[in-house]
């Protein structure tokens, strides 16, 4: 058994039977320490996803396994809170209870009512949401929601956060914000972060570790690039970096000269007959 805290072991997936099956994912092996953020990058149906779902307990791998903190991963557990694109925030509930939810659930045992309520707006303080807790998620912006999302996700205290490219569909602006907020966050706490993103930039300036996926079918992992830039990081001082260009271009060179997408070559049309005579 791996001595780290997660451990991605000879992970395989596929799905379907028989001939019509398709693997999706190969020979995944990966290990997390205790506090790490991980970005997984690739092209679009290299498995990225998957290889998160499998982690979350959302799908089981076809062989090999996951191991978190001495325990295999066989089903979804709140040790693993998973922030999808989409908020997933039901609509009927306000702000405060979108987290309340998932509080009084997961810490029913270990907190009395007073104590959850204070955690609860204590979550929601940390993703700076104290102003809307009585809001509907109709009421208030995309950034927002993924604020709200966030902040139940946290508040389950997870072993492991998830996010599958939880920034994609806000603008620039808010996503640059809300990625600092992960920063601050993540510093906070020291929490292990896994994220999935098509973002070369958010992955470098997020992540401990970035784990590039070759293409599917049978994707697997190619290569990790390790990112040693000092923290607190700021991402106006970084854009002159020349380290941060660095790693930025080896994200780049494996995305779109090691694996990049090649088309099928077309058939030239056949050469006119009249056209052949006189070439002739």
């Amino acid at each position: 058994m791996s001595n780290h805290y997660l451990s991605i072991e000879n992970v395989q997936k596929t799905f379907g039977r028989g001939p019509e099956a398709l693997n999706v994912l190969k020979d995944i092996n990966l290990t997390v320490d205790r506090g790490e953020y991980i970005a997984i990058i690739g092209h679009s149906g290299c498995g990225k996803s998957t290889v998160l779902n499998v982690v979350a307990g959302l799908l089981d791998a076809s062989a090999g396994g996951v191991i978190l903190d001495g325990k295999e991963v066989n089903q979804p557990g709140p040790d693993r809170s998973l922030v999808f694109q989409n908020h997933s925030l039901l609509p009927w509930l306000t702000v405060y209870e979108n987290v309340a939810l998932a509080v009084n659930k997961v810490c029913a045992k270990t907190m009395n009512k007073a104590e959850r309520k204070e955690w609860i707006l204590k979550n929601l303080d940390m993703v700076g949401m104290s102003h809307a807790l009585d809001q509907l998620p109709t009421q208030i912006s995309g950034g927002m929601k993924q604020r709200v999302g966030i902040a139940r996700a946290l508040a389950m205290e997870p072993k492991v956060l998830l996010l599958d490219e939880p920034f994609g569909a806000l603008d620039a602006l808010t996503r640059a914000h809300l990625q600092d907020e992960v920063m601050r966050i993540q510093a906070d706490l020291n929490n292990t972060v896994m994220m999935i993103t098509h973002d070369v930039d958010e992955a470098v300036l997020l992540s401990d570790r970035i784990v590039m996926m070759t293409n599917g079918p049978s994707a697997t992992i190619g290569e990790i690039l390790d990112i040693k830039l000092p923290r607190p990081r700021d991402r106006i001082a970084l854009a002159e970096d020349p380290e941060y260009n660095h790693y930025r271009r080896e994200v780049l060179r494996f995305l779109h000269e090691k694996q990049r997408k090649v088309k099928p070559l077309q058939k030239a049309p056949p050469a006119e007959p009249a056209r052949q005579a006189q070439q002739a």
